[in-house]
């Protein structure tokens, strides 16, 4: 029984700690009534960098080209492609005068990899504000570069956009990445809202070159293979340089793996960067894991013994509907509404999922981006 008491009130902490993070932190972004800011036409460059992507380009870069925006650039990075990826910018490069075409050749590319190419990329960038996004995204409208654009400020030097998968029709895995897309976009969102912005996605992602230079861009991990996004803006954001856009026309789209396999790996190489993020990011991202992974273990525990059962439900019901109501309204707001029916089960395939990366993390160190 004193068992059973430990668990008990530990359950009791652990739904608090959850309610407090899905009703007060999450709830920064899923309650809030964004003000559209006033568009600007200030110059943008945007930055697409490219290995062995030859046919993503020819499928996606027309959206970018084609963006309604007064005057913007497209920087392409060929990161020592060896599939005919240069000729297909070559290709558009003599249709629009807008492109510059930045080529690392392989005597280059074992420096740093992608970062090395992106920083060559961003040097090379005519204009202040610039605009990331990857090879395999696409913009769902033609106003993106103006609705992330429009966030810069004197004050506002990073811009945080949100960068959707594809929906596949009766797909159960794609429902998974897109409820994982989904729930790292609310944190991300909701603790830059509150203050302590701790990361960003590459595939819509937004900052001035002169922020990239004051933090003397990826050079203190550019040890690490992957985090050109994260790790970049874990170290120069700022609750006073940060702003969020999430409006409909201002997402890209990406397509999703296909297989738990492939999916696997790639968070694998995702979740290595989170080892180099400042220590109170890493342990607000640690509580948040370890009280829904408690929450889930303690529940079971209770319900099974009958201990305080009806305590224990009553608790249950309040945490859910906190939590539903919270992922509900940041679901709505990023387009993912049809999660929601699924919620319970996505979330605990979710926490399996990321203990086994953690715990393959542990045993041998993950592939690096391409």
């Amino acid at each position: 029984m004193i068992i059973l008491d430990i668990v008990f009130y530990s359950f009791v902490v652990i739904v608090c700690i959850q309610v407090v993070f899905y009703g007060i932190v999450f709830g920064s972004f899923a309650f809030h009534n964004p003000i559209q800011p006033t568009p600007n036409t200030t110059p943008v460059s945007v930055l697409i960098c490219a290995k062995n992507e030859a046919k993503n380009l020819l499928a996606f870069l027309p959206s970018i080209l084609k963006q309604n925006y007064p005057n913007f650039q497209v920087v392409l990075i060929n990161d020592a492609s060896s599939d005919n990826t240069l000729e297909i910018m070559e290709d558009f490069a003599e249709q629009y005068d807008n492109i510059k075409i930045v080529n690392v050749r392989n005597t280059e590319a074992f420096w740093g990899k992608k970062k090395y190419a992106l920083t060559l990329g961003i040097k090379a960038a005519k204009y202040e504000q610039l605009l990331l996004t990857d090879a395999d995204c696409q913009p769902v409208s033609e106003h993106w570069i103006r609705d992330m654009s429009a966030h810069f400020t004197t004050k506002n030097t990073i811009i945080l956009g949100y960068g959707a998968y594809n929906k596949i029709k009766n797909s159960l895995l794609n429902k998974v990445i897109r409820y994982e897309t989904l729930l790292t976009a609310m944190q991300y969102f909701s603790f830059a809202k509150i203050g302590i912005p701790f990361m960003g996605v590459g595939r819509n992602l937004a900052y001035k070159r002169s922020e990239f230079f004051k933090t003397n861009g990826f050079i203190n991990h550019i040890d690490v293979r992957s985090g050109d996004d994260d790790l970049f803006i874990n170290e120069a954001a700022t609750s006073q340089n940060t702003s969020i856009c999430f409006s409909p026309s201002s997402f890209t789209t990406s397509i999703p793996k296909t297989s738990l396999h492939s999916w696997f790996r790639q968070k694998r190489r995702h979740v290595s960067t989170a080892k180099k993020y400042k220590p109170r990011h890493k342990s607000l991202l640690a509580l948040f894991y370890s009280s829904q992974l408690l929450f889930w273990i303690f529940s079971i525990i209770l319900l099974i013994a009958g201990f305080y059962w009806q305590f224990a439900l009553v608790l249950i019901l309040l945490r859910f509907i906190v939590q539903m109501t919270a992922v509900g309204f940041s679901a709505k707001k990023l387009n993912e509404l049809d999660l929601i029916l699924i919620l319970p089960f996505l979330e605990l395939f979710l926490i399996v999922f990321q203990f086994s990366i953690f715990i393959a993390n542990l045993i041998s160190k993950p592939n690096y981006w391409k």
